[in-house]
């Protein structure tokens, strides 16, 4: 965890924004009976990281979250109050685990509004959910159009052993073949349409779908091509690492590469310049359709520190 949050820090100063998000873990990071300590230790780190940045100058803004233990646990109620309870004012979200219906998050929320009340939090505090099951899958859309839900992901390891043999090991890999075909995680049907489930659900209500993680850290390259796929093919917006060798080469692949980020520039100043009318641009009509689209290729490259420093597109994002 200190790596990651030291990482963060590094790679922040570099692109000059926060490039990812830290996420310290109290559910699988736990060891049994060692719950409440392992709460206080990520309380600490939370309580260190910014009490590090008070009165820092130009220090981008740090995004910092936790993820508890499902609310069905024993522990769910004391990792809330001791890590919303003491440093929920820091956190950028919390993490729910094995999410299943709304009704599942309207019992989260009650603990975690008292204790951000004890904290000292004036706004409430957005809710990443993490569905892991074929019932959370049938229950998506529903989950998405939760006001407080902010983000959803997906748990591919979790999915698959819930479906009790079902879905064939390969499908928590990637690029599987076997004798009938590919049944990696991109590919088998279940998994796959559970992705797009996701995806589709959280583009209809404005959240965030995060793709899950690829064990395979040490082959940058295939990490990549999974992280494309998931950006280019299946529409999501944010992917989870299991590994700092991972963040990088999923930057890359969620990145807009360089051409289309000149040519979002282009097209948003020409546009700017023209009082949003339509335009041509290389012998192509845009109109506020297409510049809405190219405004949003600008901010995931201003996210990700794709726009160059001379590029006049940098004033859309100075404070």
């Amino acid at each position: 965890m200190t790596k990651s949050l030291d990482l963060q820090s590094q790679m922040a100063q570099e692109f000059g924004t926060s490039v990812f998000d830290v996420t310290l873990d109290c559910e699988d990071g736990a060891p049994v009976g060692g719950e409440r300590r392992h709460a206080d230790m990520v309380a600490t780190l939370v309580n260190d990281v910014f009490a590090k940045h008070v009165g820092a100058r130009s220090q981008p803004v740090r995004r910092v979250a936790a993820r508890v233990h499902p609310v069905t646990h024993p522990a769910f109620a004391q990792d809330v109050a001791i890590v919303v309870g003491r440093v929920g004012t820091h956190l950028s979200h919390l993490m729910l685990p094995k999410i299943e219906t709304v009704a599942d998050v309207d019992q989260a929320l009650r603990h975690i509004d008292a204790a951000s009340q004890t904290a000292g939090r004036t706004t409430p505090l957005p809710i990443h959910v993490l569905v892991e099951s074929p019932l959370a899958v049938a229950n998506v859309v529903a989950l998405a159009a939760h006001v407080r839900v902010e983000s959803i992901s997906f748990g591919l390891m979790d999915f698959v052993s819930a479906h009790g043999g079902a879905i064939p090991a390969a499908a928590m890999q990637v690029g599987v073949r076997d004798g009938v075909g590919d049944l990696d995680q991109f590919s088998h049907p279940l998994v796959l349409r559970a992705k797009l489930e996701i995806a589709s659900a959280c583009h209809a209500f404005g959240k965030t779908p995060s793709h899950c993680v690829v064990t395979e850290f040490k082959d940058a390259r295939a990490m990549e091509a999974s992280a494309r796929r998931a950006s280019r093919q299946l529409g999501f917006t944010r992917m989870w690492s299991i590994h700092p060798d991972q963040i990088r080469p999923i930057l890359n692949a969620f990145a807009p590469d360089k051409s289309e980020v000149e040519l979002a520039s282009h097209i948003v100043r020409e546009a700017q310049s023209a009082g949003w009318a339509p335009i041509s641009v290389q012998g192509q009509l845009h109109d506020r359709a297409s510049y809405r689209y190219y405004w949003q290729v600008l901010e995931k490259a201003h996210q990700t520190g794709q726009i160059a420093p001379n590029d006049p597109a940098q004033r859309y994002f100075e404070h």
